[in-house]
């Protein structure tokens, strides 16, 4: 499984990272839910588990995926200012380029 991680995206997962209280965490992101051919990612800090793969993005920041869920394999994690700010998430491997 692979992932993408842009720079704006990997500087502030990074310094989310590097507070105290998230000692040991990695970056979970998951499919939130379906609808359709549609597919509604999450993400947040988590540990892995016995279901789970943990892979190293692009930017070195460990990443805990779902092993079962196919549409996670590409995931690419950005972080856009405009036109609101937060992490936006998508997996053009799989044909999903966004939220509508």
């Amino acid at each position: 499984m692979k992932v993408k991680i842009t720079r704006s995206a990997a500087k502030v997962l990074l310094k989310e990272l590097e507070q105290e209280e998230n000692s040991g965490l990695k970056v979970r992101v998951k499919v939130d839910f379906t609808h359709g051919n549609h597919v509604h990612y999450a993400l947040g800090l988590d540990e892995p588990t016995e279901d789970d793969i943990v892979v190293e993005s692009d930017k070195g920041i460990e990443v805990i995926l779902d092993k079962n869920e196919p549409v996670l394999d590409g995931v690419k994690i950005d972080y856009l200012f405009l036109p609101n700010e937060g992490f936006f998430i998508t997996n053009p491997s799989k044909g999903n380029h966004g939220d509508h």
